[in-house]
């Protein structure tokens, strides 16, 4: 790899840390991807977990999927933006890689809960953070419904942990901008043209 003071022909100056978070069954997901594909230096990235690899799972596109004490080894050395514990697994992402991105001048995109923004904008305050909320929340207990993933005992505990979730957003303080996930291609589109406007303020 070449050293970070070494610059490549599609090195920029305005390299960006993108945080987008929303509740499930919001399409948080969706707009990341879709984000991604519209910015031509757009990089995601790609958390470590300790939960276990599933067939659907890609190493090193899913998750980089590692165990216990390769985790708890590299958050003890401070190799970690934030850390989260969702269902006794851990999550965490890699620092070392974000940064090497940056200073290329790439957009790094981070997918990750309220908690996890938190921890990130305390280390990288310019951090431009979005979070995607639904037009209402009957509409987001349909989406949840319409997964046909869960039992209705499971999608009414997800629904309001998702209600805690929008409140923790809206109190927390570390969102840029709020987008309402009412038509999947507009919010795309809104939230490209805001990232983009918070890459012209970085030059």
């Amino acid at each position: 790899m070449a050293p970070a003071d070494h610059r490549l022909p599609t090195d920029t100056d305005n390299g960006l840390l993108l945080i987008i978070s929303g509740p499930s069954g919001v399409g948080k997901t969706t707009i990341t991807r879709g984000v991604e594909r519209s910015i031509p230096d757009a990089v995601f990235s790609v958390s470590w977990t300790t939960r276990a690899k599933t067939d659907a799972d890609v190493e090193g596109v899913d998750y980089h999927f590692v165990t216990d004490e390769a985790f708890e080894a590299k958050k003890a050395a401070g190799g970690f933006l934030e850390t989260a514990g969702v269902y006794g697994k851990k999550y965490g992402t890699p620092s070392d890689w974000v940064v090497e991105q940056l200073k290329r001048g790439r957009l790094v995109i981070l997918e990750i809960d309220v908690q996890g923004a938190i921890q990130v904008k305390r280390k990288v305050p310019e951090a431009f953070a979005i979070f995607i909320l639904p037009p209402t929340e009957d509409e987001l207990l349909k989406r949840l419904r319409e997964r046909k993933r869960e039992s209705e005992d499971q999608i009414q505990k997800r629904f309001a942990a998702a209600r805690r979730e929008i409140a923790a957003a809206r109190d927390s303080g570390v969102y840029d901008a709020f987008l309402v996930n009412a038509d999947l291609d507009a919010t795309i589109r809104e939230a490209v043209r805001a990232v983009e406007r918070a890459r012209r303020a970085v030059r």
